[in-house]
């Protein structure tokens, strides 16, 4: 991994997943990432509600917006709590990620016991788990082609 100070002056560009309402897994990934030591990202998301128009220009104008900062991503987070309930929108947003050739990382529901469909984790270059270790060394994978390298240590205490 490079210094945390390059990753500092050149943050990771990540957009992440998101429906006509804010999911609590948006907010939830943000919290995780704050909390990494040495992990600089720089969030390029649309705001996750339509623009005042009608709705058929309400529609065309988020989705450019979507492809807009989709284009400015390093690497695209998607949040499987969206499968359910704002499956298309999900499904576009990770099919334009793929078309604009960005990695795809799969977040399941958080505290969800149902792992995400077999046809949304095709779609990702990886999945992993809610661990802030797995998901920043994952982002910096998949972005950058950094590997982390670090290994688990376990200090044993003899008495």
């Amino acid at each position: 991994m490079s210094d945390s100070g390059s990753l500092e002056s050149h943050p990771i560009r990540i957009y992440v997943t998101t429906g006509m309402a804010e999911p609590d897994d948006y907010s939830r990934l943000f919290e995780y990432l704050e909390s990494a030591r040495g992990f600089f990202y720089k969030n390029v998301g649309t705001s996750p509600l339509a623009p005042s128009k009608g709705p058929g220009q309400a529609a065309t104008a988020l989705r450019d917006s979507i492809r807009g900062s989709i284009a400015q991503a390093e690497i695209v987070v998607a949040l499987a709590e969206l499968e359910v309930a704002e499956s298309e929108m999900l499904k576009f947003q990770i099919g334009f990620a793929q078309a604009a050739a960005r990695p795809v990382l799969l977040l399941p529901h958080f505290g969800s016991p149902h792992a995400p469909s077999r046809a949304l984790t095709a779609m990702a270059k990886e999945s992993v788990e809610w661990n802030e270790r797995s998901m920043t060394d994952a982002i910096l994978r998949l972005a950058r082609g950094q590997d982390t390298n670090r290994w688990e240590t376990i200090d044993f205490k003899l008495d």
